[in-house]
């Protein structure tokens, strides 16, 4: 059984995508494709069915990313399907606590920037759907910085399961 992982954000449609792309191209550079499941969602619905915004496929193309996604909300009903659950941002972390099931699911909730050791003390990876497209490549750097180290703990995880 594949280990999934799912990124999450607001909407799906700016970080958690751009998460999902980056960590996805990480997997199939480190030919784990066959072993590791994809994914992302935000914590609400309003764009569900919606494309990644136009900033952030840009950013990510030009950088040489894979961008096909379509919004979706995230549903408690997942943890029992996921290994991993990666918030962007503190609000996300919490309201994927609250929406977990148990205490087992609640800890599969982690920051995305909790796995690079230079992030310091902010763990937010902030928004950049408001304002202009240097926060959308701001963004694209601490995912792909986190996104080495969440790599190699998947890899430590993949490891330790029974074969």
């Amino acid at each position: 059984m594949a280990y999934r992982v799912c990124f999450v954000c607001t909407g799906n449609i700016c970080r958690s995508p751009m998460a999902e792309s980056v960590f996805r191209a990480r997997v199939a550079e480190a030919g784990l494709e066959d072993l590791v499941e994809v994914d992302s969602a935000g914590t609400g619905g309003w764009h569900e069915g919606e494309s990644a915004d136009p900033r952030t496929v840009s950013v990510l193309d030009e950088h040489g990313y894979g961008t096909e996604h379509t919004a979706r909300q995230f549903q408690p009903s997942w943890f029992a399907d996921r290994d991993l659950v990666i918030a962007l941002d503190t609000g996300h972390l919490k309201a994927l606590r609250r929406l977990a099931p148990t205490e087992e699911d609640a800890l599969k909730v982690r920051l995305l920037r909790s796995y690079d050791p230079v992030a310091g003390g902010d763990l937010d990876v902030p928004d950049p759907y408001y304002g202009g497209r240097d926060g959308f490549e701001e963004c694209l750097a601490m995912v792909e910085e986190a996104s080495t180290g969440l790599l190699a703990s998947v890899r430590e995880q993949l490891e330790g399961r029974p074969g």
